[in-house]
């Protein structure tokens, strides 16, 4: 495996660090000290950055105002936006606005993209299904009315929808095919309800009462939907990489200043072996995360469909990102859990990462339903 990056995908990373370089993860309240939400938006001049950085069309064509660069590159940006706990959409508008010029009709594409690119346009993915651990696209029902669609059920735990323009909310129907719809925030029947997640940030439960919408806002694609799942979870586990490559390197700055007996305690071999543990745990990740991205965007064939690779990449990612800031506060000691002090973030943010991607297990269990039906050899 060659993972050597092209120069636009190193562009791509150089301009992502200069705009990050401005971020701290304590822009907002503490979670742990904060009873609601620790804001009520997204980082609004960051995401304006983002856009005159050019960075918030990545994978869109030039045609539409985007730089026409593939999931590696998103991926490799949205590492660095997690370095710095960057409150912003990044994922889901990229996701979605892959998605939409890839599946939705020329029309919708030309209406939407170039707004995306411009930073006017917000865009997030209902992803979760009704209680996280169902698949989402059974959780909202769509039925035709003539030529609008009918959409009824619940999704929960959708970021940044309240900021958000438009909400891409699969769904199913009588005869089993699965549509995107593209849902404004703001429209008939459509109900935002308050939950929020361990990192504090204020997600939705999104309650459809017979909501119309006409076929311009629906993508009846074969496909779209598991195009938009297979970005929004390789996205993650690219979230996840950078997080746990920030946590290690602040455990390996705190472990050689702290000192124990007159000696740091990163001299302690107890310490140095967990810490290459957890080293060789990011290794892993990183290797799967781009075998992933890469599967997304290549037209080689490989011994499993793609979804193979995406569950080898959670499995690591899910696993992976909690043991790492778990080993994190251990080495921290006390400190670890000072509210004055940024780690406690990063592990809040971890675990809403964990959540997100779900159990290792179930992501093992599909893994194997693929090797069954795909026999090596």
């Amino acid at each position: 495996m060659d993972f050597t990056f092209t120069e636009e995908q190193q562009a791509a990373v150089e301009a992502a660090k200069a705009v990050f370089s401005g971020v701290t993860p304590d822009a907002v309240p503490s979670p742990a000290l904060t009873p609601g939400a620790v804001s009520e938006d997204l980082d609004r001049p960051l995401w304006a950055r983002l856009a005159t950085a050019d960075l918030l069309g990545l994978t869109v064509s030039p045609g539409h105002g985007g730089a026409g660069l593939d999931p590696v590159a998103l991926c490799l940006v949205l590492r660095e936006s997690a370095r710095v706990l960057a409150r912003v959409p990044l994922l889901e508008t990229s996701a979605v606005a892959t998605t939409v010029e890839r599946y939705a009709p020329e029309a919708t594409a030309a209406e939407l993209l170039p707004r995306v690119c411009r930073g006017e346009l917000v865009l997030t993915a209902a992803s979760q299904g009704r209680t996280g651990h169902d698949p989402a696209e059974r959780a909202v029902t769509a039925r035709r009315d003539g030529t609008t669609w009918i959409l009824d059920g619940l999704q929960t735990a959708v970021p940044w929808a309240h900021g958000a323009d438009l909400i891409a909310v699969p769904a199913h129907t009588a005869d089993g095919h699965t549509v995107l719809a593209l849902l404004p925030r703001t429209h008939a029947g459509l109900d935002l309800g308050a939950q929020y997640s361990t990192h504090g940030e204020l997600l939705a439960e999104l309650r459809l009462d017979s909501v119309r919408l006409d076929d311009t806002h629906v993508i009846t694609a074969e496909g779209a939907w598991e195009q938009l799942r297979a970005t929004l979870t390789t996205g993650t586990c690219a979230l996840a990489l950078g997080l746990g490559e920030a946590v290690l390197t602040m455990t390996s700055q705190y472990t050689g200043k702290r000192e124990q007996f007159g000696h740091p305690v990163a001299t302690f071999q107890a310490v140095a072996v967990q810490a290459a543990d957890r080293y060789i745990d990011l290794r892993a990740m990183e290797a799967t995360l781009w075998q992933a991205a890469w599967r997304l965007s290549s037209t080689s064939p490989g011994a499993l469909p793609a979804d193979g690779d995406v569950a080898v990449a959670k499995i690591w990612a899910s696993e992976g990102v909690r043991r790492v800031v778990q080993t994190a506060q251990h080495l921290h000691g006390g400190f670890g859990a000072d509210t004055d002090y940024p780690l406690h973030r990063y592990h809040a943010w971890a675990k809403h990462l964990e959540l997100s991607l779900g159990p290792a297990a179930a992501h093992e269990e599909a893994l194997g339903d693929l090797l069954a039906a795909h026999p090596l050899g």
